[in-house]
């Protein structure tokens, strides 16, 4: 055994010193460098971290991103569960619709921000259907209907994903259940309730994790079509970062940064804890 453990951690060297170089060491810094000045030499203590908390700004982007999260997260998971289901019901003729499902995660993010600005602009394919229809035109990327663009944006590139994630849990549940079940005189709704949900609890909290993180990657979209000074419902933590990246605002930057990576952490630690003890 001793041999083994040896050999394991020889294989596992370089992935751990990788992880150490790029990721621990630079993230031990950033968190020094919030307590310190613009230029990391004169401490400054905590009037970093004040400085970002009381900034309008942070809070205006905080706030967004939460907001964003909140709506985000449970409709992703309800929407790809429902999905994933359609696509085991009507197997095996499942899987031309999920390779369709999952077309947009191989398109160029740059394809896709032409797409929303021939869509979404004041002037695009949504306006001149509204105004053919009799309605006000919207302006969809200058006003609060800019979020709800942006939520559809994470949606539809999402939910191929989550799929995949939720087909992979469903295919872990034993078929006999399911029998045992229909003989005992359980309905669809019991079977779901009673065998399915319980039996995809831990891919909920893998799934919940993994878009947790992948909501952070629609920035991508908004800054390309909105710019780095988007319309105040869609300003984000992430545009809020770009802009003091650029101004090299290095000590509120890398104290914003700690505060977000302490509650992201807390955030997994507690969906980690939930699916748990639900399983």
């Amino acid at each position: 055994m001793k041999g083994e453990g040896f050999a394991a951690l020889v294989f596992l060297a370089p992935s751990m010193g990788g992880i150490l170089v790029f990721f621990l060491i630079p993230f031990a810094d950033t968190v020094r460098r919030g307590f310190f000045d613009a230029r990391g030499k004169n401490f400054i203590g905590l009037e970093g971290y004040a400085s970002v908390l009381g900034n309008s700004a942070f809070r205006l982007a905080a706030a967004n991103t939460a907001k964003f999260i909140a709506v985000c997260i449970p409709l992703l998971l309800l929407i790809s569960l429902v999905i994933a289901l359609l696509i085991r019901a009507v197997r095996p003729q499942g899987k031309t619709f999920k390779t369709t499902y999952l077309l947009p995660m191989a398109m160029p993010v740059a394809s896709i921000v032409l797409l929303w600005q021939v869509l979404f602009h004041q002037n695009g394919l949504m306006n001149t259907v509204l105004t053919a229809l009799g309605a006000q035109p919207v302006d969809f990327i200058g006003s609060n209907a800019a979020f709800w663009v942006m939520v559809f944006t994470y949606l539809w590139k999402n939910s191929g994903y989550d799929m995949i994630l939720w087909l992979a849990g469903l295919d872990g549940i034993s078929d006999n259940l399911y029998e045992a079940a229909n003989v005992d005189g359980a309905n669809a709704w019991q079977s779901f309730w009673y065998i399915t949900m319980p039996g995809l609890l831990p891919t909920m909290g893998l799934v919940s994790i993994l878009s947790l993180l992948n909501g952070f990657k629609v920035f991508r979209e908004a800054y390309l079509v909105a710019g780095a000074y988007p319309h105040d419902s869609i300003y984000l933590l992430q545009h809020l970062f770009n802009n003091w990246f650029q101004n090299l605002d290095i000590s509120r930057l890398c104290a914003a940064a700690t505060i977000l990576c302490g509650v992201l952490l807390i955030l997994i630690l507690l969906m980690q804890r939930f699916f748990r003890e639900a399983d």
